[in-house]
Order: C-alpha cells, then sequence, then structure tokens
C-alpha cells in the first residue's frame, strides 16, 4: 500500500468539505456517546454492524437529516475507526497495557473523513468530484489506477489535503550496493554517533523557534479571547509550530538519503523512545527520533538497504569493544570511561556504535565487520550542507 498526498487550492466551495468533516466529527462522538451507554448497560461492547444500523436509522429523522451529506462510506469508515479503537482498548486490557480507549473529541479539532468506493471520482487533470461538486487539488504527480480510499484533511491552519491510498508496492530504485555497514548510537548532545567515527549535529529546530514562539504567545496572551486578533495571533503560533515540523521531517529525508547512500545495512539499538520522553522532555521531542526511524526505514526499502534493530537491552555503552569486559558501574554523567581488563580509553557513545555496529551484523551473519576509524564520509552534517 502506498498513499499519495495532494493539497487542494483554496476556493470558497471548499466549506462544504469543511462541513462535511465537520459532521463527522458530531457523527464520531454521538457513536462514542452510544458506546459508553451500552457498556453501562450490558457490559459488553457495542457490534460495529448494529451501530452501523442504529446510525442508518438515525439519518431518516429531520433531527439528523444533514448526516446525509457525509456519505454512507464515510460514516461507516467513522465507525470502523471507533470499533477499531475499542477492539484495541480491550485487548491491551487482556495483555495488562494501559492504553485509553476512544473519547470524545472537539469537532473544530475533527481532522477527516474517508471514502471508498463511491462518493467521489478523478476528473481530467487535477480535479475531483466528492459528493457532487468538483474541487482542484496540486497535482505534483500522477495517481496509479486502483485507488483503494480517498482522505480528505484539514491541518490546524484549514488546509485541506487530499490522500490516495492505492495498492501497489513500494518500488525499489536501482541503487548501486556500496558493501558498507554500520552501527548508529542515539545521544542527547549529539544526534546520531557512527561506528566509524563521524558524527551527525541535529539542528534543533525547535529550539532555534522559541524566541519567536515566545514573543508570539505573549502577543496572544494580551488580546481578547476569540476577537479577530485573538484568531489571528493564534494563527502565526500555529505556522511556527507547522515550520518547526516541516523543516524537521525536510532534514530527516536529507540524511536517510545520504546515509541509505553511503551503507547497505545500518544497525540501531531498539530504544523505549516513550520512556526517553518521559526522562528528557523537550529535548527529545526535538530530536524526534521516532520520527527519523520511520522515514529511514522507509528510505530504505525503496532503495533496497537494511535497518536492523539490536535488542535495547544489550548493553552496548557498557560493554568494551576490544576485549567485551561490562563495566556494569557505568553512570549516565560518564561521557568517557577506563576498561578495566584492558585499560582501553572509550568515548561513551563511539563505544557504543561499535558495539551496535557487532551485534547487528554478527547477527545478520555478515562475518568480520570490524570497522576502519577513517575514509571519507558525508555524515558531519548540517542544516545548510545538505
Amino acid at each position: 500500500m502506498r498513499t499519495y498526498k495532494f493539497k487542494l487550492y483554496c476556493q470558497k466551495k471548499n466549506k462544504h468539505l469543511h462541513q462535511q468533516i465537520d459532521i463527522a466529527g458530531l457523527i464520531y462522538n454521538h457513536c462514542i456517546a452510544l458506546h459508553r451507554r451500552y457498556y453501562k448497560l450490558t457490559g459488553k461492547g457495542l457490534n460495529a454492524y448494529e451501530l452501523m444500523a442504529h446510525i442508518t436509522k438515525l439519518k431518516k429523522r429531520p433531527k439528523y437529516k444533514h448526516w446525509n451529506l457525509v456519505g454512507s462510506q464515510a460514516i461507516q469508515d467513522v465507525v470502523q475507526r471507533i470499533d477499531k479503537g475499542y477492539k484495541l482498548f480491550f485487548g491491551n486490557l487482556k495483555r495488562k497495557v494501559r492504553t485509553s480507549p476512544p473519547s470524545f473529541k472537539k469537532v473544530k479539532r475533527y481532522s477527516s473523513f474517508t471514502l471508498k468506493q463511491a462518493g467521489w471520482k478523478l476528473i481530467d487533470k487535477n480535479r475531483i468530484r466528492i459528493q457532487g461538486i468538483v474541487y482542484k487539488f496540486s497535482k505534483s504527480r500522477d495517481i496509479p489506477a486502483g485507488v483503494k480510499t480517498v482522505t480528505v484533511k484539514r491541518d490546524t491552519l484549514g488546509n485541506l489535503f487530499l490522500y490516495f491510498v492505492v495498492d501497489e508496492p513500494i518500488n525499489q530504485t536501482n541503487q548501486a550496493t556500496t558493501g558498507n555497514s554500520a552501527g548508529f548510537d542515539f545521544g542527547m548532545k549529539t544526534f546520531l554517533t557512527v561506528s566509524n567515527g563521524k558524527t551527525i549535529e541535529s539542528p534543533l529546530y525547535y529550539r532555534e523557534a522559541i524566541a519567536e514562539l515566545k514573543q508570539a504567545q505573549q502577543n496572544l496572551a494580551r488580546k481578547m479571547k476569540f476577537s479577530g486578533g485573538w484568531k489571528k495571533a493564534r494563527e502565526i503560533i500555529t505556522r511556527i509550530y507547522q515550520r518547526v515540523v516541516n523543516k524537521r521531517r525536510d532534514w530527516f529525508f536529507k540524511v536517510s538519503h545520504c546515509l541509505t547512500a553511503q551503507f547497505d545495512n545500518l544497525f540501531f539499538e531498539d530504544l523505549n523512545m516513550k520512556g526517553m520522553q518521559a526522562l528528557w522532555g523537550r529535548k527529545s521531542s526535538d530530536l524526534a527520533r521516532s520520527e527519523f526511524m520511520n522515514i529511514l526505514e522507509y528510505v530504505a526499502q525503496t532503495k533496497g538497504k537494511v535497518v536492523h534493530l539490536v535488542n535495547r537491552f544489550y548493553p552496548s555503552s557498557k560493554t568494551c569493544h576490544d576485549c567485551g569486559h561490562v563495566y556494569k558501574e557505568l553512570q549516565l554523567s560518564e561521557r568517557e570511561w577506563v576498561c578495566q581488563s584492558c585499560g582501553t580509553i572509550h568515548d561513551r557513545d563511539l563505544n557504543a556504535a561499535l558495539n551496535i555496529h557487532s551485534e547487528g551484523a554478527s547477527s545478520l551473519r555478515l562475518g568480520d565487520v570490524r570497522p576502519v576509524l577513517s575514509g571519507n564520509c558525508c555524515l558531519t552534517l548540517e542544516s545548510h550542507e545538505l
């Protein structure tokens, strides 16, 4: 499955799509209320088919007549989203995993609705008909045949996007193999330390925007709530956040392409990202390691490269790469340590990267993969160099 994203042109007729998203939000909250009421009465979850049949009856009443603007398949998708959420919640209860059930959402924050076979049709060039109204979108590339679903989604600024889900495999490009492999260690001060001795520093785009955000938030605090000036000031803050997200995502793609161009096998430690988020807070969010790994795995898949994760409980930082001695007393504040067995002085992050490389290569049976700490590399990356 692949997803193609396109932005809709800003037109007055887009208000109809915003209206449909709002109605989908109302239906979503109504279904959540029915689920909770049914569970209180019976102690069981509500069947999706029964809920859909109930919604179909409600649409015939004058009070809920406006629900028909959304379309039956979009309502069916809303019901399926809730059903999937409750199945995940009850399944996690059995596994004794703490998760929250689906909850109510503010209608203005509800962001999308999905159509399947009916309710939409692609017209020539860059136009699409949704519920009888034709909209134009920015068509940056061709859309393959066999579209499964079309999702209309809005962001926090009110922009609308089309997501076409197509049933096609990810095409691998004819990327030349290098025969190289490397291990990578995530850090708080250094984004990535590579087993060949190179480092990648994160631009920390959120930290760069803090001063601008502070000024914008102070300006918002001076406005009367819900006034015209207040809405404009809030939009400025939203644009700053959106710019940070876009710049960070763009940098992740550039780093991913750089790494996959140099290495065929990339080894990382399977870290507990949520735990690190709870421990380090804003700094961990600014580094956005989970998003980087998702992008890297996608880019590696398109190029036929391998991203392999090493067990998170493997003591990569505490193990001497030269003799294998484990320094169990190593503290997080110790950035360098001396092996008590062989006397080697280790840089904490580089030693971890070397061990991750060795452990990952041995699990893939790549043979002798001891890296050489030299050679040309473009891995001392800065945002302006990419």
